[in-house]
């Protein structure tokens, strides 16, 4: 748990010399996972119509096949534990994550999974790209797209136990009915309820320990 934190701290107490910092590479091909420690995955839904709700999951993991000179060849694949859906509700007294893990919404006791699989990277841009692939959510596998910004990333550091490391951004957006997610949408006409459409918000940095390293 405090890895990210001494990492933050020996950057900022013990700075590299210049021709270091200016030498740290870029991150090569290869296979990348999921550094959790500095992965975020949010979900927001519109209630009422009068606010933006917003949850998260806490568990999850992803693989990241890189490869910086034919990024559209690059695949990623991810699950989530459904159960760790998390809503900081203020009230102990009522569990409301499991109100949204239940039967109504993700039944994460007959579906404990989520996963998604790239079937293709179309290029938008110079560090932009739509990842489309198959979700399965709730039993049900539907195509879904992404758009997904690289960050950067460096190819060592000598601080970095985790090797190589690349960082990602990413939005995107479904319709829970379509994976038989309907309780609660609201009449058409009306917003009496919580919206069909969910959007959600990726922050990823992914490692590779196994990334070769300069000759010192």
């Amino acid at each position: 748990m405090l890895r990210p934190l001494v990492l933050s701290a020996l950057l900022a107490l013990s700075p590299l010399p210049a021709t270091a910092q200016d030498d740290l590479g870029t991150p090569p091909a290869g296979t990348y996972r999921l550094d959790l420690a500095h992965g975020r995955l949010i979900f927001k839904v519109n209630h009422l119509g009068f606010s933006t709700y917003i949850g998260l999951f806490t568990r999850f993991d992803a693989t990241l096949q890189f490869d910086p000179d034919a990024p559209g060849t690059m695949s990623v694949t991810a699950s989530i534990d459904a159960a760790s859906l998390e809503t900081h509700y203020p009230d102990p007294a009522y569990d409301f994550n499991a109100q949204l893990t239940g039967p109504d919404f993700l039944d994460a006791g007959q579906f404990p999974q989520i996963a998604f699989a790239s079937t293709a990277v179309t290029l938008t841009g110079a560090t932009t790209a739509d990842v489309t692939g198959d979700l399965t959510l709730h039993g049900v596998t539907r195509p879904v797209t992404i758009s997904v910004t690289y960050n950067g990333g460096w190819g060592h550091m000598p601080l970095d136990p985790g090797g190589a490391r690349a960082g990602f951004s990413a939005t995107g957006t479904l319709n829970r009915s379509d994976f038989g997610i309907a309780f609660g949408i609201p009449a058409p006409g009306t917003t009496m309820g919580v919206s069909d459409r969910v959007d959600f918000e990726i922050e990823t940095e992914f490692s590779n320990p196994d990334a070769p390293r300069p000759a010192p």
